[in-house]
């Protein structure tokens, strides 16, 4: 009787434990693609489309963009950093010269095809820039790798999990490198014949530069940066910028992060904010490449936030360093939101028009924010994590900066000090999924001791 009660309970806590993961995984899947969108409706002419002008006196940077999906920071910071320079042609290419998307939903026209690059420069580009591109659909990815393996002697630049792009290519066999430090155990299964280093902020290794996690590209870039043009012209870089860690430029070794139960916050959120906040992001000309990654690289993959690009019209919006953006709404057509932000230290006086068909035309009511308004000599990540610690809660701002591999002591976070709706919502649902089967146990308990009752076999007599 015993043991029949104890298999009984554990088939029941199995059920329950089913019924909330099971619940968990749906949430988390559906977090995910909001994070891994890619653009499904049609693209507006590209006839306004412009192209930075091409001085074959410069070095060219080659920014790689995937098929159809490049993860956001990898790319854009890089860009815009080797762009506030002036010393590089720097160029968005990419297999095709189709729009592309970015992580959280950002959509963008690359520069150049590799067709288009490789006619135009007649070598090789002098600096490649891998983001990371995910690698599931290969018939798409192909090209890319193939394009990587055909430039094998340029020098190199990867970004985070730009790096498993390198290796995959067979560029890193016999060499040293490093990756975001949440896919270190994966890679080096993957690709035993690296060796990968999990204590420095980048790795250079012959023709190859590596950074970790997100923010290690900042360091990883002033440092080639500093390599070619001078340490005066990286410093110059980190200021403009208000990056608070140029330490690490000339000192990359630090205390690695590992995974370990701040990793729940994370899983939570992802599995059970089933009501995520809607917030729109305004698209601007002129607007900082930066300040537009830190919304979408902090909000978007967390799985508590849902973004939507907005601009006034259905065209190209060009950026400070010349990137032409896509916004997937009009103020006259997005859904509902909550929040408008706009970025940008400049931002108020660079979209008044846009703020002002805003005004005029916007189907939504929500107030525009200017996120990185009141903040001017803050790094634009600051801003961005303070905010989202009021939005949602201090721990999921805490593991943000951890996942950027932001080293922000500095900063002095306020708001509710956990996620509530993350840690209610699976204990909320066991109880239901207890007390369902407590129902239906009760129910076939009644239907039993019936079957048995003397009364009932003497009234069907």
């Amino acid at each position: 009787m015993v043991r029949k009660w104890l298999f009984r309970s554990i088939v029941y806590v199995c059920i329950v434990a089913l019924f909330v993961g099971g619940i968990g995984a749906y949430g988390a899947l559906r977090s995910r693609a909001n994070w891994l969108s890619v653009r499904d409706m049609p693209a507006p002419s590209l006839q306004a489309v412009t192209k930075p002008e091409y001085d074959p006196k410069k070095p060219t940077i080659a920014v790689v963009l995937g098929n159809p999906l490049t993860e956001v920071f990898d790319f854009m910071v890089p860009y815009e950093m080797f762009a506030m320079t002036g010393a590089y042609n720097v160029f968005a290419v990419a297999p095709t010269p189709d729009a592309t998307s970015l992580t959280g939903g950002l959509d963008l026209v690359p520069h150049y095809s590799f067709d288009e690059v490789d006619a135009l420069l007649g070598q090789s580009p002098d600096l490649i820039v891998v983001p990371y591109m995910p690698m599931n659909d290969e018939a798409k990815y192909r090209p890319v790798r193939a394009w990587l393996q055909k430039h094998a002697e340029t020098e190199w630049l990867s970004i985070c999990s730009g790096s498993s792009n390198v290796a995959d290519a067979g560029l890193l066999k016999g060499r040293s490198s490093t990756i975001h430090w949440r896919l270190l155990n994966q890679v080096q299964k993957k690709y035993p014949d690296t060796k990968w280093v999990t204590d420095q902020r980048y790795v250079r290794d012959g023709n190859m530069t590596a950074s970790a996690g997100l923010t290690s590209g900042i360091d990883a870039v002033l440092h080639v940066i500093s390599r070619d043009l001078g340490e005066a012209a990286a410093g110059k870089i980190a200021a403009e910028m208000n990056y608070p860690s140029y330490h690490f430029v000339s000192h990359p070794k630090t205390d690695p992060y590992v995974i370990d139960r701040t990793e729940a916050i994370f899983y939570l959120n992802l599995a059970y904010q089933f009501f995520k906040k809607k917030a729109g992001v305004l698209l601007y000309d002129g607007m900082e490449e930066s300040a537009l990654t830190s919304v979408f690289d902090t909000y978007a993959p967390l799985g508590t936030t849902q973004l939507y690009t907005v601009s006034s019209e259905n065209r190209p919006i060009v950026t400070k360093h010349h990137l032409n953006l896509i916004a997937r709404y009009q103020a006259t057509n997005v859904p509902a939101i909550d929040r408008l932000f706009v970025t940008g230290h400049e931002a108020q006086a660079l979209s008044s028009e846009e703020m002002k068909h805003w005004n005029e035309k916007a189907v939504h009511t929500a107030k525009p924010e200017f996120i990185h308004g009141g903040a001017p000599d803050a790094f634009v990540f600051d801003a961005v994590l303070a905010d989202l610690a009021k939005q949602e809660d201090v721990l999921t701002a805490i593991w943000a900066a951890k996942r950027l591999e932001y080293r922000a002591d500095h900063l002095k976070l306020a708001g509710p000090p956990f996620p509530v709706e993350a840690f209610v919502t699976p204990i909320v649902l066991g109880l239901v999924g207890l007390l369902a089967i407590a129902y239906a146990h009760c129910k076939s308990m009644r239907r039993s001791l019936r079957r048995f009752d003397p009364r009932e076999r003497t009234a069907g007599n």
